[in-house]
């Protein structure tokens, strides 16, 4: 059996470094944005090699729960997993994976505020020697509103096409398309969670004619795009006045957010099937959410406008 640590490569402790570096950034611009909470942190260990960092806040000024994650977890790479995972690896040869990455949702207690998500990773496979035989980056951002304010939505969507379009002419398009296809909630009528952003996965050495460091560095523009695509739209919207009735249709919106969670997303599964810390890995979920029994929406209405707005669009040109 292969041993559960490799030799770390050269651009695997880049990747680490950087994503230490996010993580501290990310931290404090969340403590930044929220005016007055703080985090709370907990560090903790894998039992199969590795471990991370998870920081959340919970009753804060803008934020009901706002969670930070940084982890790097290694061990044998079990066949099964290998091929859930995508990974090119195949063979009789004993494999190794190292996986490092942020994870970060925001859910603020406005529901006039987005709820925000973005993660970045990095997946590494080794041979039992330290060789790298596979490797490749994915990630993405995506905003769920639970009011519609269309002009964030293209605002959104317009810092993440400038951003993918310094790296490569077809990145926003490409990844666009796949964010509206990958956060739906399947088993409720194709609903889309929120008005999308971009996701990518299995980024590989030459993918769009970019090598890994490029490849590296588009990643690293993804992690950092917070400031420029959201804080603005929290600046505007915090304070605006509320209802019952609206913060209702945020609990039922979360209920949504939580199911695709649960059932479809990626990361929540990875974790899962590979031990991670429980706490961690569900961080994402809201702290409130609500369950309305086939709930109709009249025309005419924020929330039939809202639901309308889940519905793919080119949010970076229609405003």
């Amino acid at each position: 059996m292969a041993s559960p640590v490799s030799p770390p490569t050269e651009l695997r402790e880049q990747v680490s470094s950087w994503v230490e570096r996010l993580h501290e950034e990310t931290t404090g611009f969340f403590t930044v944005l929220d005016r007055g909470g703080s985090f709370r942190e907990d560090r903790w260990e894998r039992p199969g090699g590795g471990g991370g960092v998870s920081r959340v806040l919970t009753g804060g000024g803008t934020y009901e729960k706002a969670g930070v994650n940084r982890s790097a977890v290694e061990g044998v790479l079990d066949p099964s997993l290998a091929h859930r995972i995508g990974a090119r690896a195949a063979g009789i040869e004993p494999l190794n994976f190292f996986v490092t990455g942020l994870s970060l949702v925001a859910h603020p207690r406005s529901p006039l505020v987005p709820t925000v998500h973005l993660n970045v990773r990095y997946f590494e496979i080794t041979n039992s020697s330290g060789k790298r035989v596979d490797a490749w980056f994915g990630g993405g951002t995506d905003l769920t509103p639970t009011y519609p304010f269309p002009e964030d939505a293209a605002h959104f969507h317009r810092a993440l096409e400038a951003e993918c379009r310094r790296h490569h002419p077809d990145f926003y398009s490409r990844f666009k398309t796949w964010c509206d296809h990958y956060f739906v909630n399947t088993h409720r009528g194709e609903e889309r969670r929120g008005i999308g952003g971009i996701f990518f996965d299995h980024l590989r050495d030459g993918e769009g004619g970019l090598g890994l460091s490029q490849l590296l560095e588009f990643a690293q523009g993804v992690g950092g795009i917070l400031p420029e695509a959201y804080s603005s739209i929290v600046e505007r919207r915090r304070d605006l006045p509320f209802g019952e009735r609206e913060r209702h249709f945020q609990l039922v919106r979360r209920g949504r957010y939580a199911e695709f969670n649960l059932v479809h997303d990626r990361g929540t599964l990875f974790g899962l099937h590979t031990g991670a810390r429980i706490e961690s890995v569900l961080m994402s979920l809201p702290p409130l959410a609500a369950w309305d029994y086939s709930p109709e929406y009249p025309a005419g209405s924020f929330e039939a406008e809202l639901m309308a707005m889940l519905e793919p669009r080119d949010w970076a040109a229609d405003f």
